[in-house]
């Protein structure tokens, strides 16, 4: 079998399988839409077709079946059943499971069958019935099928009937499939062992199977001719969209990051040079030279710029993975929960979208779990609970919220917790939200005994973690009797970023811009509360920290200081200011220096140390903390 063909099948599959499942949440609160039923039959049909050419004769045979329910369903033979529904949901996860094992890897042949469970399921749904029957016993093995096993022996010759497999430039699966088992019919007898034994057992099943190659032979839905307009809209698109290797993104973007770098450390040698008196041929030169590097350092730019965009993906490819999530436990939970998600098309790098589902994840199941009442009725609220998961652009930044209108977190609860856990002392979390965010440290929980789904707090500090790992904050604000929210903040972009460039103790640093407010001049003199320094700044005192000190440098003549744009505002103190640049990061990954992140160099060619977003949210705290404990 050639790996490419393997590996091109599985990523169109694995794209058509996510959206079936976002389609199947849908069809559960709209069952008559017409529109959904025949784009799932159309996603089985078309996954089907591939999967008997590269020779998946399990991922067939639960195509098959599930196709055969979509056709009774959609030509009103069989109705939309919970049961129906969670048929397919099942159908959906087990070529899922199985294409993803693919995709890390997994040989072909090492898949496992389709488990007889999911067979009669299938089968119950498509005879119409409402309740799941206790599942029958395993069927006797039976031969394996001879056309799908037929199918990669025959994959690289041309289609004995001439029939043509590619469309528009692209491997066409369904055309392909058709034309190595000779017809459309054939792909009934592609269905494994266990498909064939169930045609045969069930009788009641043999309408719909009988229709489905009807059906298949145009793909035409049986109300409307919708089908052929999604497929030219889906071939259109597959026109203007190529696959290429992450790898190569990235190492075309860090190529791309290191011109912008090097253009602007030439701007800056041309502007020394530019000091100097040309007469004559040397100034024509030099304004040759100048126009030059002018348009070296634009297309650079643009250059970066595009690179950036081909590694930006809608967080929407990470929460569609949600509403099955949160419907599974809350039905496990006993919990009639909505889940309302807006925002889905805000992109975002693509490192930040794969490293958020375990976060996300972990928040949801606490929301579930600890956040949303078992007696909401008792609580004056109504039966169906919300959960919402909305993000957006906000500058630089891009913001991820969930919100549950569950009971709320209640601080002194948290508090008294973490103190009999001896994580902190009676001098500490004193205010409301200092309180709150005692849930992110290790070893936290507000449970007594654990369960399968963990309380909130539980492995919050893991979550805080892999936020902060890509340059992120988050934060959790709550209201008893109303609910919580956990917001997560994160750079769009996590290879460049806007920078103020600072001066401390001859130490040349970074600021991240998101959180720089404005700079102010610093008095010789500062007030004091509580022995530390302050300075009114429009009309509040607001404390003053050194970078210096908090970075372990030796405080210096620090007369300028930075208005940090913080939940919680403060001034920085620094040496000097010296500009802003978007800078490309490099993160630190040898050692750990608290508060910085990484590195970076300027335009002069100078190394540039890049202070943490969340250290400077944070209120410079975590380099106080370790002072502390080291003390």
């Amino acid at each position: 079998m050639d790996d490419e063909m393997l590996k091109d099948f599985v990523v169109e599959a694995l794209e058509l399988a996510s959206n079936v499942e976002e389609h199947l949440l849908t069809l559960e609160r709209h069952p008559d839409d017409l529109e959904i039923l025949n784009a799932v039959f159309r996603a089985f049909h078309t996954i089907k077709g591939g999967a008997g050419f590269v020779n998946l004769p399990a991922m067939v045979s639960a195509c098959h079946l599930t196709e055969n329910l979509f056709d009774a369903l959609r030509t009103g033979k069989a109705p939309v059943t919970p049961l129906a529904i969670e048929a397919a949901l099942q159908a959906s996860g087990f070529v899922a499971d199985q294409l993803n094992e693919l995709s890390n890897g997994a040989a072909p042949d090492s898949l496992a069958s389709m488990p007889p469970e999911l067979e009669g399921i299938l089968t119950q749904a498509i005879e119409g019935k409402t309740d799941a029957a206790p599942a029958a016993a395993a069927p006797a093995p039976a031969a394996a099928p001879a056309p799908a096993a037929a199918a990669p022996a025959a994959a690289g010759n041309a289609p004995a009937n001439g029939a043509s497999v590619m469309k528009d430039g692209q491997l066409d699966w369904e055309s392909m499939y058709n034309a190595v088992t000779g017809n459309e019919t054939g792909a009934a007898a592609a269905a494994s062992a266990p498909a064939a034994a169930t045609a045969a057992a069930t009788p009641a099943a043999a309408a719909p199977a009988a229709a489905a190659p009807a059906a298949e032979a145009g793909d035409k839905p049986a109300a409307g001719g919708g089908g052929q307009h999604n497929r030219r809209a889906t071939d259109a698109a597959k026109e203007e969209s190529i696959r290429i290797d992450a790898g190569k993104l990235d190492a075309l973007l860090e190529v791309a990051g290191e011109s912008v770098q090097a253009a602007n450390q030439a701007s800056v040698l041309l502007e020394k040079l530019q000091q100097f008196k040309f007469e004559g041929t040397a100034a024509a030169l030099m304004s040759t030279l100048a126009e030059t590097l002018g348009r070296a350092s634009r297309y650079s730019s643009e250059l970066q710029r595009a690179t950036l965009s081909t590694r930006m993906q809608p967080v929407g490819r990470l929460f569609q993975k949600f509403p099955r999530l949160v419907r599974e436990l809350a039905k496990d939970l006993g919990k009639d929960v909505d889940l309302v998600i807006t925002g889905a098309e805000t992109e975002v790098d693509r490192v930040v979208v794969d490293s958020l589902y375990d976060p996300l994840v972990h928040m949801l199941r606490n929301s579930l779990d600890h956040g949303i009442e078992v007696d909401r009725v008792a609580a004056g609220k109504p039966t169906k609970s919300t959960i919402s998961l909305h993000a957006w652009q906000a500058g630089s930044s891009v913001m991820i919220e969930v919100f549950d209108d569950g009971k709320g977190m209640d601080p002194d609860m948290l508090r008294n917790k973490a103190l009999a856990k001896g994580l902190i002392n009676e001098h500490q979390a004193l205010t409301t939200d200092e309180a709150l965010q005692l849930v992110f440290l290790p070893g936290f929980s507000t449970k007594e005994v654990a369960s399968s789904v963990s309380g909130r707090g539980v492995g919050m500090d893991v979550v805080k973690t892999a936020v902060e790992k890509h340059r992120g904050t988050i934060r959790i604000d709550s209201t008893i009797g109303k609910g919580t929210k956990f917001s997560i903040r994160l750079p769009i972009e996590l290879s460049i970023i806007p920078t103020m460039l600072v001066r401390c103790a001859g130490a040349p640093l970074a600021l991240p811009m998101a959180v720089v407010e404005r700079v102010v001049e610093l008095p010789e003199n500062f007030d004091e509360v509580g022995g530390a320094p302050v300075l009114r700044d429009q009309g509040r005192p607001l404390p003053v920290h050194s970078l210096a000190g908090v970075l372990g440098y030796e405080p210096g003549n620090e007369r300028v200081g930075i208005v940090m744009a913080v939940p919680h505002p403060y001034i920085l103190g620094v040496q000097s200011v010296e500009g802003t640049a978007d800078l490309v990061i490099k993160p630190l990954t040898a050692i750990h220096t608290n508060g910085i992140t990484g590195t970076a160099r300027s335009a002069e060619g100078e190394l540039v140390l890049v202070v943490g977003l969340s250290f400077l949210l944070d209120n410079c705290r975590d380099t106080e903390r370790a002072a502390v404990a080291q003390v």
